[in-house]
This record gives structure tokens, sequence and C-alpha cells, in this order.
């Protein structure tokens, strides 16, 4: 099986924000963007939750995200996975996101695109990270598989407001 690598960090001037997802899915893969699979409600939230419109295409997309000083990254570097599902993900090499941040010292907050992005992060950082000033939040994932709690966009939709509040806290 091959070993697969997740995109560039996104990273625009003096972000106050990162969101972590854990891997690129296969439509993200195959496409070259992040959240490339047109049923993955990532794009639909932050436009949401930014108050942009929703119809964007990718690269307007992108420039959403570093005009209000979100910048987007993976917890998983690279990994062993057949198929999308985070369960999936074997010999995992993280990110460095302690360099990011060291890049990036305006970045005050990181809220994890679900359980498993922020299972990754705490494994291989959660040591390293005492020396950041940083906010946590664990935000349900952007998949649109339901949840036991989550099960509908809105239900989502409810919890990733909390990102307005921590841009808006800065």
């Amino acid at each position: 099986m091959n070993r697969i690598s997740s995109f560039e960090s996104l990273v625009g001037e003096e972000p106050l924000l990162l969101i972590l997802g854990s891997i690129p899915g296969v439509a993200s893969l195959e496409s070259g963007r992040y959240y490339g699979h047109e049923r993955n409600h990532f794009w639909r939230l932050m436009s949401a939750v930014l108050e942009e419109p929703d119809d964007l295409d990718y690269e307007g997309r992108v420039a959403m995200l570093k005009r209000h000083r979100v910048a987007l990254w993976d917890s998983v570097g690279s990994c062993v996975r057949p198929g999308s599902l985070d369960r999936d993900i074997r010999e995992e090499r993280p990110n460095d996101i302690p360099a990011l941040l060291r890049d990036h010292p305006t970045i005050r907050a990181i809220c994890f695109n679900g359980r498993a992005s922020q299972a990754v992060y705490c494994r291989h950082h959660a040591k390293k990270m005492k020396e950041y000033d940083i906010r946590y939040l664990l935000l349900p994932s952007s998949s649109p598989i339901p949840r036991k709690f989550i099960k509908t966009f809105e239900d989502r939709l409810e919890k990733w407001m909390e990102i307005r509040r921590i841009l808006g806290d800065e």
C-alpha cells in the first residue's frame, strides 16, 4: 500500500487561528485541494461562520480563509491509508506543527476538525506545546457522515460558530 501525504499548509499574513484536519481523503488528493469531496461540509461551514458567499471557487475559498486570518493544515503529514476513513490511518508521521507556530507567532488558537486530528496532534505534539499560549477547540468533523449527536449540517454549524467568537476575541 502506498504512503499518502498531506498538502502544504495554507497560511496568509498574520493568521490568528489554525484549523487542523487529519489528512486529505481520496477525492481531495485526486483534486489537489483541501476538502475536495463535494459532500464534505468544510467550505460551506466556513462560509457560514465567516459570513461569506458559499459559491466561491477554490481560489476564492482559500482567499476567504486568509482574509479572515484563518490558516489550514493537517495533523498527519503522511501515512498509509486505504480509502478515506480516519480509522484506517496507519504508520502516521505528523506535520511539524510546532515549526508552523514558530514561523507564525500570531496564531493563538487551534481548532481540530474532528477527533482523529486532535488525537494525532496530542500523540505527537502535546508535550512540546507547553511553551505556546494556544487555545484549543475540538469541532465535530466536517465529514458528511452522521455522528451520535451531530446528524445535520445545522448541528455542525452550531459548534463551528465558536470560531467566530475566537476570531472576535483576538
